[in-house]
């Protein structure tokens, strides 16, 4: 229930009533938003506001949020401060110069169709003058592109050109100084080619007797040449031996920066080094070696080094010390009697000979047992042997060339390389660039291609002279030193009866195509098709190659 209180209100002067007023007491705490306290009654005032009721907002049924009352409400707003100028006019008693002033006059009006006419000649003129420098801007960069292109094939047929003339004068180079196989094929090719030529010659112009004599010295001429050959393959067998010598002691050497003491990190950050047995020993023979092949020392350094040799092969009794030993006596004994160091060049020859196959041998210098090629075991080597029939050898299997079309072992290297100066002299240095090149681009597709590492250098000669006649089948150039072998289909892995020969330039814009059959007319198809098919006839009684070729035949009947 409310209370109620009696107020006496004033009405008039010295007139007074009393007015009933019901204070109702509110439900809620009544927040306290200010006030005041009077200091002498200690009675405390409140805002007006904490003793009205607030307003009640209607109920809506769902639960609002007002985000007005959680943000502040800016609002920027321009002021411009006012600036008090003054004119001053010339006047009695005051003179103001005109000398800067301005006449301004009122100019012709023109209406808004007159204004928006100029705006339209003015755009029509910016375009104008924009569309052609426009066109002078595209025309520059044609320019400049037609010139970047024609630089770039100028420089392209420099290359080419540098690239031919590379290879040419590297056969020339071969021819002249032949080192290798490959060179001395290329010497015999070029006999057996000249030898044809001028037996033609003899038998297109000559008859009878004056024919005869004419073969006689051909074959005469034909016998001094290769005597001059063989000359040069000695003198290069020579020469090789040495080089191999040399080429093993640079791997030796190779391999003991290899074996350098193994170092590991501890955990105080300290590197951690040691050295094994085999190393030492290892380092130890070459120094020994190199002392020994130093020319131009004196007397009492040579006779140390002999000694420092002589007490570490003794460490081994067998046949190969021994000799190397009574070798090391008669040098000493020869130098103690004075004997000139021109006569003592071959016996320090023989010395550093013997001592070379002491360090090549395992049992005394256990480091070298991974460089040789000869197992150590002899089992092994025998479970992995095959019998040469032509020279009656036994040799590893890497010695046996085995074409692909080939069901035997047949003969070893040495022996075809003999028939072959002795018979056909063809020469494979051409068709070994076309494989090796078609085999990196096969490693590139990354499809697990394998025909092509199947395929031999005979194989390749005949699919290149027999199959494509040793020409492209686009320009029909016929340099082999411009010629490579891609794929016909670029979807499936080369073989055989997918490929094309081309030069490079061909074969880049061949291996860009998307679809064949759109691109090539009916009858050069037809024609590269006959070509896979007669190809495909001759691999096909290959061993090797009949699983392939199924497996050729199941994805063109997918396809």
């Amino acid at each position: 229930m409310p209370d109620v209180i009696t107020v006496r209100v004033e009405t008039g002067s010295n007139s007074f009533r009393e007015v009933v007023v019901k204070v109702e007491r509110p439900t809620y705490n009544k927040p306290f938003l200010g006030g005041f306290r009077n200091v002498s009654t200690g009675v405390e005032f409140h805002n007006a506001g904490s003793q009205t009721k607030p307003k009640k907002r209607p109920d809506k049924g769902i639960q609002l949020f007002c985000r007005g009352t959680q943000t502040a409400v800016e609002k920027n707003t321009r002021q411009q401060t006012r600036n008090t100028t003054s004119t001053q006019m010339t006047k009695t008693g005051l003179y103001v110069s005109n000398m800067t002033d301005k006449l301004i006059t009122p100019g012709k009006y023109f209406t808004a169709e007159e204004y928006h006419k100029r705006r339209l000649e003015a755009v029509i003129v910016i375009q104008k003058y924009f569309r052609r420098w426009h066109a002078a801007y595209l025309v520059q960069n044609l320019k400049e592109q037609r010139r970047l292109r024609l630089a770039r094939e100028a420089q392209e047929e420099l290359q080419k050109k540098w690239e031919k003339e590379e290879k040419l004068r590297r056969e020339y180079e071969k021819k002249l100084n032949p080192k290798t196989r490959e060179d001395f094929e290329l010497l015999y090719h070029d006999l057996e080619l000249w030898m044809q030529e001028e037996t033609e010659r003899i038998n297109r112009t000559l008859t009878g007797a004056k024919r005869k004599a004419a073969l006689y010295a051909l074959l005469e001429e034909e016998t001094e040449l290769i005597a001059c050959i063989g000359m040069h393959k000695l003198s290069a067998n020579l020469e090789n031996q040495q080089k191999a010598v040399l080429h093993f002691l640079e791997f030796y050497k190779l391999f003991l920066k290899c074996a350098q003491p193994r170092r590991w990190k501890a955990f105080d950050g300290k590197i951690t080094e040691m050295d094994t047995q085999n190393s030492l020993r290892g380092k130890e023979l070459l120094e020994i070696y190199r002392s020994i092949n130093t020319k131009d020392i004196p007397k009492d350094e040579r006779i140390s080094v002999l000694l420092t040799l002589k007490w570490t092969v003794k460490e081994h009794e067998c046949k190969l010390t021994e000799e190397i030993v009574a070798l090391i006596d008669r040098e000493i004994d020869l130098m103690s009697r004075e004997v000139k160091e021109c006569n003592l060049e071959g016996l320090r020859k023989r010395i550093c000979t013997l001592f070379l196959q002491y360090i090549k041998t395992p049992e005394f210098n256990p480091q070298v047992a991974g460089l040789i090629k000869v197992p150590q075991d002899p089992l092994t080597l025998y479970k992995n042997v095959y019998f040469c029939h032509s020279c009656e050898k036994y040799l590893a299997p890497s010695e046996f060339p085995i074409p692909a079309s080939s069901h035997t072992i047949g003969r070893c290297r040495s022996c075809y390389q003999l028939d072959n100066e002795a018979r056909k002299r063809e020469a494979y240095f051409k068709y070994r660039l076309i494989l090796e090149d078609l085999r990196k681009s096969e490693v590139d597709y990354q499809d697990d291609s394998k025909i092509v590492f199947l395929v031999q250098l005979p194989d390749m000669q005949y699919l290149i002279e027999n199959i494509w006649n040793c020409q492209s089948a686009l320009s029909a150039c016929s340099d082999l030193y411009e010629l490579v072998m891609v794929r016909w289909d670029k979807q499936h892995e080369w073989s055989p009866w997918n490929t094309i020969l081309l030069t490079k330039e061909e074969a880049d814009a061949h291996l860009k195509l998307c679809n064949l059959q759109k691109t090539y007319e009916a009858p050069f198809i037809y024609r590269i098709e006959q070509k896979h098919i007669r190809a495909k006839n001759y691999f096909a009684r290959i061993p090797a190659m009949a699983s392939f070729f199924h497996r050729s035949n199941n994805q063109s009947n997918a396809n």
